[in-house]
C-alpha cells in the first residue's frame, strides 16, 4: 500500500530529478513555496490531490492509478509495443 509519506518521498524525487528548487517547482505550478515544503514533509497530514497534480506536472511526471499488484499501466504496455519492445 503506498502511504502519504510514500507519496511526500516521490514528489520530492520528482522534483529533485527535474533538478528544481522548492520555489522553482512551485511557481512553475503557480502555487506558494510553502505549499510545496509542506506537501513533500506532510506537514499538515494531507495534501490536496490538485496541488500534487500541478506540482508533478510542473516536474514533468504524471499522476496515474495502477491496480495492486502491477507496476506497469495500459499506457506503459501500449507504448512498449509501439516501440517494439518485448514484455518482461
Amino acid at each position: 500500500m503506498t502511504t502519504l509519506a510514500d507519496i511526500a518521498d516521490q514528489l520530492r524525487e520528482a522534483r529533485r530529478q527535474a533538478g528544481l528548487t522548492q520555489q522553482q517547482l512551485a511557481d512553475r505550478a503557480g502555487l506558494n513555496r510553502l505549499t510545496v515544503g509542506r506537501m513533500e514533509n506532510l506537514t499538515h497530514g494531507d495534501m490536496s490531490v490538485l496541488a500534487l497534480v500541478r506540482l508533478l506536472e510542473a516536474a514533468g511526471f504524471h499522476l496515474k492509478v495502477v491496480k495492486v499488484g502491477h507496476t506497469r499501466t495500459l499506457e506503459d504496455i501500449l507504448a512498449e509495443q509501439r516501440r517494439g519492445e518485448s514484455a518482461p
